[in-house]
């Protein structure tokens, strides 16, 4: 079963491709070395043969025809066994001398060679063997043919080809077992990652997919997937910690709500007692909806929707206008408000979303500095960029909370008491990450200290 499993993945279809393309690339060579090693024997056997017949034909014009039949049987003579075949013809083809008894019926071709099967020969060699020779036409009209036995030229061909048909199939059977390992390997790895992915999706969230430890590409695949369920969980975890906040920041305003609807439903004494119950009922409804409002306005930023819009904004403009917008707020408070902006600080951005950040930041400021405290707003510009910063005395947040504070709904007051939903850090956040900008949360001592830090980025 396992192994059917193997053939049918893709890794191992893969390997057979690869497998392919290297048999295919093994025989063009192996063909290539039997065409040169073929076609080298063959032109030696011809060299030879030529060489044999100028010798031959040069003992002719020597020494007549009587001397060429002479020696011709003296080279059979001295070597009875010989490969090389001579026969000396009439001009009708009639044997004069040679270990051959007659002309082999067979055509030639343009170059006069032929190719035959000799059935007997004068040196007691009866069987038949296969043999090529060459017509040599002298003067007189006399034939001269000299070849050579190839059966041993042919058998060595044979024997090359038969090598390299074996060595094809040993090649092709170490690659196919090679791939078969291979392909093993890779679906054992592809099998730990999918059954990891079984047992999450089965509600195990903590089991991450495990590692070699050799960082082949696997292993960063494993990683960067483990990475991202570690942040799928932790979105989870937050998802959670947002619904229990959810539920507790809401069931008091629509408790209150209910029971003023409640109130409002049964006969009033006045109308104005009646009116301040409407009035009542009304601001209950204002929190919900603005609660609502800042939700989907973080999940639209998020989401990085108001990106398109962006544009040079004058950012000294927008804390002149926060800045102007929150001191008698403070001054009412009995606190000391301080801004020192830059002028002609500019980023690439959304004015409002900007506005809303900063704003957000001084209420946060003045709403728990306590009287006689001071608040900061500060616009430094700087060559790559510009630093925004809110400070202020009050009690601060402790720096085990600070990334805890920028979650939706969290809040330090564990009563929940002070009015606020736990979304206006979150929201700020939210403006940081889609203006490429960094949130710092600082000691003041005493205090907190919220930094915007702006930074130009990088031309590609």
């Amino acid at each position: 079963m396992r192994l059917l499993r193997l053939l049918r993945t893709s890794t191992f279809r893969l390997a057979l491709i690869y497998v392919a393309l290297f048999g295919g690339s093994v025989l063009i060579l192996l063909g290539f070395i039997y065409w040169a090693t073929a076609g080298y024997i063959a032109r030696q056997t011809d060299e030879t043969i030529a060489a044999d017949i100028t010798g031959l034909a040069e003992q002719y014009r020597q020494r007549g025809l009587d001397g060429l039949a002479t020696t011709i049987t003296q080279r059979v003579a001295r070597n009875p066994q010989g490969s090389t075949i001579y026969l000396l013809a009439e001009p009708g083809f009639r044997r004069i001398a040679g270990n051959i008894d007659r002309w082999p019926p067979v055509p030639q071709d343009s170059d006069g060679w032929l190719t035959f099967t000799v059935q007997d020969r004068e040196s007691a060699r009866g069987e038949a063997y296969q043999a090529r020779a060459r017509h040599f036409v002298l003067s007189g009209d006399f034939n001269l043919l000299v070849g050579r036995d190839v059966q041993e030229r042919r058998a060595l061909q044979e024997l090359i080809v038969e090598s390299l048909a074996w060595g094809l199939a040993i090649t092709l059977a170490l690659a196919l077992v090679g791939g078969l390992l291979m392909s093993w390997s890779m679906v054992q790895r592809i099998e730990a990652i999918n059954r990891t992915s079984q047992e999450i999706m089965q509600g195990e969230l903590a089991r991450r997919i495990p590692t070699t430890g050799t960082g082949d590409d696997f292993d960063q695949l494993a990683h960067n997937l483990n990475s991202m369920l570690d942040q799928i969980e932790s979105l989870m975890a937050g998802i959670r910690q947002i619904s229990d906040n959810i539920a507790h920041d809401l069931r008091s305003p629509l408790m209150r709500l209910r029971s003023r609807i409640e109130l409002a439903r049964q006969p009033q004494p006045d109308a104005e007692q009646h009116r301040a119950l409407i009035d009542a009922i009304a601001a209950e409804a204002d929190t919900l909806l603005s609660i609502f409002s800042a939700l989907l306005r973080i999940a639209e930023i998020e989401a990085g929707n108001r990106r398109a819009g962006f544009a040079n904004v004058d950012l000294s403009a927008v804390a002149r206008d926060a800045a102007e917008l929150y001191e008698p707020v403070a001054q009412d408070q009995h606190q000391t408000f301080e801004a020192r902006i830059e002028p002609e600080v500019h980023v690439h951005g959304d004015r409002h979303l900007l506005s809303q950040a900063l704003t957000n930041l001084i209420d946060n400021a003045i709403k728990y500095t306590p009287e006689g405290g001071t608040i900061q707003v500060e616009l430094r510009g700087a060559a790559d960029g510009a630093d925004l910063t809110v400070a202020d005395t009050g009690p601060g947040v402790p720096p085990e909370y600070r990334d805890r504070v920028l979650q939706r709904f969290f809040r330090l007051e564990a009563s929940r008491s002070t009015p606020g939903s736990g979304l206006g850090l979150s929201l700020v956040a939210a403006v940081a990450k889609l203006h490429n900008a960094e949130l710092k949360l600082l000691d003041n001592h005493p205090g907190l200290r919220a930094v915007l830090s702006f930074r130009a980025l990088p031309r590609s």
